[in-house]
């Protein structure tokens, strides 16, 4: 069940009410993706906090104004069922160029111009996840 401006965790309880509106907004997009509650709490607090040291007042109307119950979820594997597959650099015969994808991914994480940048990029995901990179040749991808 999504969390709304009036049912929320209550460690938000004393945040400015817009804090606490982006912190559902960014705990209910997770939520959405797979994210258990325990992990979402604190991962939501942290961003919220970071937007809202950085927002505009322009953001901030915005916010005030949007509806952040309502989250859809995607189809395919995303977000948290994608954070123990190894990370793959291969190369993309459409696009021409390298992709970093984790395993089960729909979409690219990122495109290079490069092996070397996209193994880079593909180390930086691993690490974080404790996971393995596989590169790929291009006759192999």
């Amino acid at each position: 069940m999504p969390w709304t401006t009036r049912n929320y965790p209550v460690s938000w309880k004393n945040f400015d009410p817009l804090l606490r509106k982006k912190a559902i907004d960014i705990g209910n997009a997770m939520m959405a993706e797979g994210y258990d509650e325990d992990r979402a709490i604190p991962i939501a607090t942290k961003q919220a906090e970071e937007w809202f040291k950085k927002a505009s007042k322009d953001d901030l109307k915005k916010l005030e104004y949007k509806n952040v119950t309502t989250k859809t979820r995607k189809k395919g594997p995303s977000g948290a069922r994608l954070m123990d597959d190894n990370v793959i650099v291969s190369w993309d015969m459409k696009t021409k160029d390298w992709i970093v994808k984790s395993e089960e991914a729909i979409n690219a994480d990122s495109h290079h111009k490069t092996k070397g940048e996209a193994t880079k990029r593909a180390k930086e995901i691993a690490a974080k996840r404790g996971t393995k990179v596989i590169t790929k040749t291009k006759s192999e991808s």
